[in-house]
């Protein structure tokens, strides 16, 4: 499905790197269903899935209502200054 296309491409972002919703979702075959990647990683649960590692094209973007986090953890991988 295209869920777990979109997780698998997620689990593949390596530490210290990020993604835009675009290009996650152009890997997993649908390179238009930004949004639909957004709603997957909304709904996401597991811990293994390093969901904040996605950012919008034009800045961070949202993470389940804690922007703040999500800049957190991108600067303790490196994938932020």
């Amino acid at each position: 499905s295209f869920k777990q296309k979109v997780l698998n491409v997620v689990k593949a972002i390596p530490k210290g790197k990020t993604m835009t919703y675009g290009e996650v979702a152009g890997r997993a075959g649908h390179p238009r269903a930004t949004r639909a990647v957004g709603a997957i990683m909304r709904t996401n649960e597991d811990k293994n899935i390093p969901c904040h590692r996605i950012v919008a094209k034009n800045g961070l973007g949202g993470y389940n209502g804690l922007r703040g986090r999500k800049e957190t953890l991108l600067r303790e991988e490196g994938a932020i200054k």
